[in-house]
């Protein structure tokens, strides 16, 4: 804000209601709410951690064990409705994070964990909205002297946490915010859902449209082929050819940048002016931990002007049906048997050629499978921008709802 006359503290977009009520004050963590101190002691509950961009996590399945120890009676006890800041830094909330309990009950916390409980007059929503907006992150920051700990935490300290301010506006007020973005949030969640069921639909189909091993043809056929003899398995070296040679690797200071994609092991990775092909073609990931992980897949089309550096296999197929099927099925198997390296997994060029693919010899047969398969695509990406549309409703929806973070008083 600049000059000495203060401005009235209230958000762009106002519900009706609210429109001429009081401007929106900035009381501290401190002033909201109070400490939640209790410790555990005897009590037998689930030791947690928190994920940022996830919350509250059970220890055994963050760690694959309870790493409490000894120091499990320290842990503090945290009921539904309680919020706990992780002083761990993130990608996504660099300052550490903050979730409330929600549908756990009880549970123990780790004692380095700031807890505290809203006092009557603050709704839990509100607050979460605001902490998810990474407000006490933006004026953390200041309190950060140097970096995490030999425990990975930061070192800002209660005093600090507590008093970051929030703006708050009444209590009717916080509920109205609250119960609109919440309704927006399960919208989130529901088409989310939707999502994912379109994805196991997906997978379930892969199973049937595609013969099991040992098998020649699949248990699910459209009906014009179920005499159409069986499916060929063959190798990726057989099916395609392989471009890998003309791959070029750029480092990032010698890139040039432009509005051309230039592939990695995942995707895309950066954009830059040249390119080294022009048509439709396979990448497969040749190394990362992605190759055991599958959080992406590993086999993914590209067409039109392109780079590909060489962390990815370049495949270029005489039929575009059969790049669709085998590019479906490289990402619904377990590469483990063709992969070199445990650190750093790997799949060499020799180990991509053996690779065997069922694939129909009817090149009717080929085209349907490949309809089907895209146009379940067509689904799950129509399904994933519909998503991201609400996504971007509700941000748009929050900077309105919300008064702009630099006019609060520091």
């Amino acid at each position: 804000m600049s000059g000495n006359k203060k401005q009235p503290l209230v958000p762009r977009l106002r519900f009706p209601e609210f429109k001429n009520t009081a401007e929106w004050q900035s009381p501290t963590l401190g002033e909201v709410s109070e400490p939640v101190e209790e410790r555990v002691g005897e009590r037998k509950l689930t030791p947690v951690s928190i994920s940022a961009g996830i919350g509250f996590v059970p220890q055994a399945e963050k760690f694959g064990r309870d790493i409490s120890g000894s120091q499990y009676k320290l842990y503090t006890v945290v009921r539904d409705g309680d919020f706990v800041y992780n002083k761990g830094n993130s990608l996504k909330f660099p300052q550490g994070c903050v979730y409330d309990l929600q549908g756990w009950g009880e549970v123990a916390a780790p004692n380095v964990f700031i807890c505290f409980r809203l006092k009557n007059g603050y709704e839990n929503g509100f607050y979460r909205q605001c902490f998810e907006r990474n407000v006490h992150g933006i004026q953390l920051r200041k309190h950060i002297t140097s970096g995490a700990r030999s425990n990975g935490l930061l070192n800002i300290s209660k005093e600090a946490f507590y008093g970051v301010a929030i703006p708050v506006p009444s209590h009717a007020e916080q509920q109205k915010i609250a119960d609109c973005l919440s309704s927006l949030d399960d919208l989130i969640a529901a088409e989310t859902q939707k999502l994912d069921t379109l994805k196991t639909h997906k997978k379930g189909l892969m199973q049937q449209l595609f013969p099991r091993e040992g098998e020649a043809v699949p248990r699910l056929r459209f009906p014009e082929f179920r005499e159409a003899g069986e499916w060929a398995t063959k190798t990726l070296a057989e099916l395609a050819e392989n471009l890998d040679n003309r791959r070029v690797p750029v480092t990032e200071k010698d890139r040039t940048k432009g509005n051309i994609p230039y592939y990695g092991a995942s995707g895309i990775v950066d954009y830059i002016r040249d390119f080294i092909f022009d048509e439709d073609l396979l990448c497969i990931s040749e190394d990362g931990a992605n190759l055991r992980a599958r959080t992406a897949p590993i086999a993914f089309s590209i067409s039109g002007k392109t780079w590909v550096n060489n962390h990815a296999h370049v495949l270029r197929f005489d039929s575009k049906c059969v790049q669709k099927i085998v590019e479906d099925y490289l990402n619904s198997i377990s590469l483990e048997d063709y992969l070199t390296g445990m650190a750093q997994p790997k799949l060499n060029r020799a180990m991509l050629d053996t690779i065997p693919v069922p694939v129909p010899q009817d090149d009717d047969e080929q085209q349907a499978v490949s309809d089907c398969l895209s146009s379940l695509d067509d689904l799950i990406t129509a399904q994933s921008q519909k998503i991201d549309a609400i996504k971007i409703h509700k941000k748009g929806l929050i900077q309105q709802l919300f008064p702009v973070l630099d006019e609060v008083p520091a």
